[in-house]
Order: structure tokens, then sequence, then C-alpha cells
């Protein structure tokens, strides 16, 4: 599957600069319908290691409102969190009605980190596939707008990114232990991954893979993907987007070469 995704997709700045605000504004109005109507919304980003995940979490977190949105960063579980059923933890973290939550990686580590990692075992992260479509099925018959997405780079650009980050003391502590390991490992990452989106994904919770080479086309997906769920979730209750404003009128300005040839 993600050998066929063409990751030289990229938009040109100017036109991420004209577009990112229409789409801001878009989902901060969608935000605030959401709230209204009280339903619950769960995103989630997975992706490789330096494919974006944190700088397209903030470009949508930066003209929302904060009473009704959340970003859930998820890290490995504590002691006491072990002690109960894996997903007891994201049962608490669970979007409120009328609430948009987004999870900077999920309950999909089970099958992706704990299983390359082999801090679960194989019959516990082959039995976390069913107990996650479960988990998501519940959320969504209670009314759960769930979006998934992957931002998928090729291990030669994550290598780049890496180097680049590495040679900066202000930014070489982006760059984690796991992380490193990732890249290291990433064939067999890529083999996790395709077997998670082939299993989990679903009509009630459907994954979206971004090809994230190009940061401005990765969020203008992302943005466009969670204001087309939005608006099919609330119907006629979605508010109407603004009138696109009137085209601009041009003309030719002619040469003024051309000017005096023909008054000659």
């Amino acid at each position: 599957m993600l050998e066929q995704i063409d990751l030289h997709q990229a938009v040109e700045k100017e036109e991420y600069k004209r577009r990112l605000p229409e789409l801001q504004a878009r989902l901060y109005d969608l935000e605030h319908a959401v709230f209204t109507t009280g339903i619950p919304v769960a995103a989630v980003f997975e992706g490789w290691a330096t494919s974006g995940k944190g700088s397209t979490i903030n470009a949508l977190a930066e003209r929302l409102d904060p009473r009704g949105f959340r970003v859930m960063p998820i890290t490995p579980p504590r002691t006491a969190e072990t002690r109960f059923p894996w997903l007891w933890r994201f049962w608490l973290k669970i979007p409120a009605k009328g609430q948009m939550v987004v999870y900077d990686t999920s309950w999909y580590r089970r099958v992706l980190i704990d299983r390359i990692n082999k801090t679960a075992s194989k019959r516990e992260w082959q039995n976390a596939f069913q107990d996650i479509v479960d988990f998501e099925e519940q959320l969504a018959a209670d009314g759960t707008v769930i979006l998934k997405f992957w931002l998928h780079i090729s291990k030669k650009e994550q290598a780049r990114r890496m180097k680049k980050l590495l040679q900066s003391d202000l930014t070489a502590w982006q760059v984690t232990d796991e992380d490193a390991a990732q890249h290291k490992a990433y064939d067999k990452y890529l083999v996790a991954v395709e077997e998670m989106l082939a299993r989990t994904d679903s009509p009630f919770a459907p994954w979206t893979i971004v090809e994230a080479t190009d940061r401005y086309f990765t969020r203008l997906k992302v943005f466009e993907t969670i204001i087309r769920a939005l608006e099919v979730k609330l119907g006629d209750k979605a508010p109407k987007p603004p009138a696109a404003p009137p085209r601009r009128r041009t003309r030719r300005v002619q040469p003024k070469a051309e000017k005096e040839a023909e008054h000659a």
C-alpha cells in the first residue's frame, strides 16, 4: 500500500499562505458548531518520527478556541497504568461531548512501538488489533467523529531531517532515542504499519495517508480532511461557508513598444 504513495506531492508557499487562513477560519466555525451540537471529535496523528506531526497539530491549534480543543500527547504507560487493562488509560482521554481532542500518537503505540521493541508479547499486540477496532466502534456508536492520519515519509527523507535537526543544539533534542531506533528499524516498522492500516481501517474510523514530504501539502490535506468530515457529520447544522470573493477582472497591459508601433 505505502509503496504506491506519491511522496513528491507539494504545494507552493504562496498558495499555502493564501489557502491556510481560509481553512483555519472554516475549521473555527465548525469547532463552534461541534461544540453547540455536542459532537465529540477525535483526531489521531500517527506517522514517522520527523514527519511533521507536531507542526501540523500546531497549525490546527493556532486559530481554534482552546475551550473546545485539547491536544493529548501520548507517552509510555506509567507504573499505575500498567495495572489496568491496556486501553483503560485511553478511555480516560476520550473527548467530551462537543470537544475536539487531537492525539499526538495514540493507542496505536501498542501495535507499532511496543510490537517492534517487544515490550508487548506477540499475542498481546495481535489481540490489540481487535481491541482497537472495538474501542473505536464504541466511540463511533456514541457519535464520535474519528479521524486517523498516518504521515508518511521515506527512509531517506527521515534521515535527511534527523541529520539537519542534530546539527544544531537548539533542535537536536527533538530526535529522541526512540526516534533513532525507529529509523534504524524503518523496514520492520514499515511491515507493522502496513498491517496496522489494513486491520484497523473502517468506515467509522478511516485512515488517511498523508504524503508528508512537503509540510505545506501535509497541513492543507489534514485541514481539508477534517473540515470535510465535520461538514458531513453536521449536515444541515454545519455553518454556511462565507461567499467566495468576486474574481478580479484582469486586462492585458500593453507594452510601451507596442503602443509606439501602433502610432508610427
